[in-house]
């Protein structure tokens, strides 16, 4: 498969009752985003085997990584220095810590600018890495003024410094595929872990069907890009076709036959 744009997010989720959150990791080729992989997040896992993980299913799948966007959970030594030695290209927002020697002391002036940082967990264990910070000004936006910044660490990005923000701003459909999983996510009392996972995983695969539908049968080619009819065919319609067709598959149950006292009880 050609290279693809590659995102990784972790999301809190208390569906999972054993699992702190939930990581998930989907592509961008052609405008279709398509999640391929979740797993369930313990308590005792580090995040740079969630990201081994996933990163293997991406190999399994003969997938060639183009660039890496992550969450700003994965904003640690340890995940850094590993991206780095792998030699991938990738971008994630800085987390704001410290006052004096922290990533505040760079979010300051009126211009963005790049400089590189160094952030040490340890006496013995740090690393270095390329700080970009992107200025943008609020103009009365939600009635707030003034300058806004956002810090980004990043590694071999060709990607213009003025154009970063926008770039990185991609990854934001992993936030509506979160939102949309809730719309078609199986509810459940269980408490098995497994299964919730389970039911977590067939929502996305839901959403996966519909995108390909919105592609292949509800768009059409044209210059500039494939016009794509979201409008007239929306998630929650496609789960009530799936609804109806049950149905229709497996008969609705109208009535309940209580043994022994021949009563019928309709519902």
């Amino acid at each position: 498969m050609k290279n693809c744009h590659t995102y990784i997010g972790a999301k809190q989720n208390p569906v999972l009752v054993h699992f702190k959150m939930t990581a998930t990791l989907y592509v961008l080729t052609k405008g279709k985003r398509i999640t391929l992989a979740i797993r369930g997040v313990r308590w005792l896992d580090t995040s740079v085997a969630i990201i081994t993980y996933l990163l293997a299913e991406l190999s399994f799948l003969n997938i060639k990584i183009k660039k890496l966007y992550l969450d700003r959970g994965f904003f640690n030594v340890s995940v850094i220095k590993w991206l780095k030695a792998l030699d991938i290209v990738f971008t994630m927002p800085a987390i704001r810590r410290g006052k004096q020697k922290g990533i505040k002391q760079f979010l300051k002036g009126k211009k963005s600018y790049k400089t590189t940082y160094t952030m040490t967990k340890d006496k013995d264990n740090s690393v270095t890495f390329d700080l970009w910070i992107v200025c943008k000004y609020k103009k009365g936006k939600r009635g707030k003024h003034g300058v806004e910044y956002f810090a980004y660490v990043v590694n071999k990005v060709k990607t213009n410094l003025d154009y970063i923000h926008q770039d990185y701003r991609k990854r934001f459909g992993i936030e509506s595929s979160y939102r949309m999983k809730n719309v078609c996510r199986i509810r459940t009392n269980n408490k098995n872990p497994v299964l919730r996972l389970l039911f977590v995983g067939i929502s996305f695969l839901l959403i996966n069907i519909w995108v390909n539908l919105l592609w292949f049968k509800i768009s059409k080619k044209r210059r500039g890009g494939r016009l794509i009819y979201r409008k007239l065919f929306g998630l929650k319609q496609m789960l009530a076709f799936l609804c109806q067709a049950v149905e229709r598959k497996y008969k609705v149950a109208e009535s309940i036959y209580i043994p022994g006292r021949l009563i019928f009880v309709n519902l």
